[in-house]
């Protein structure tokens, strides 16, 4: 089968903390546009368990692909990059 162990990984800044638990990440990455071969930026916005409420909006998160936690949340926050100014 496949490997086992390997969890998908995203960074991405916080954008809210206002809910309990959980934090709001935007996630961006560059695609290749496939018939201009151009870079394009794209966004996604993620919901991330956040269990002792330490992240803060603008903080830098690396997140951890876990089981479902609730209808939108799929990731749990492993740790905290880079703190916002």
């Amino acid at each position: 089968m496949g490997e086992r162990g390997k969890r998908k990984t995203l960074t991405g800044v916080v954008s809210s903390d206002k809910m309990d638990q959980t934090v709001v990440v935007m996630v961006n990455r560059v695609v290749l546009h496939p018939v201009y071969k151009k870079y394009i930026r794209k966004r996604t916005k993620v919901k991330a368990h956040d269990e002792k409420k330490e992240c803060h909006v603008g903080d830098k998160v690396l997140l951890i692909e876990t089981r479902p936690l609730s209808k939108e949340k799929r990731w749990r926050v492993k740790e905290i990059l880079e703190r916002a100014a």
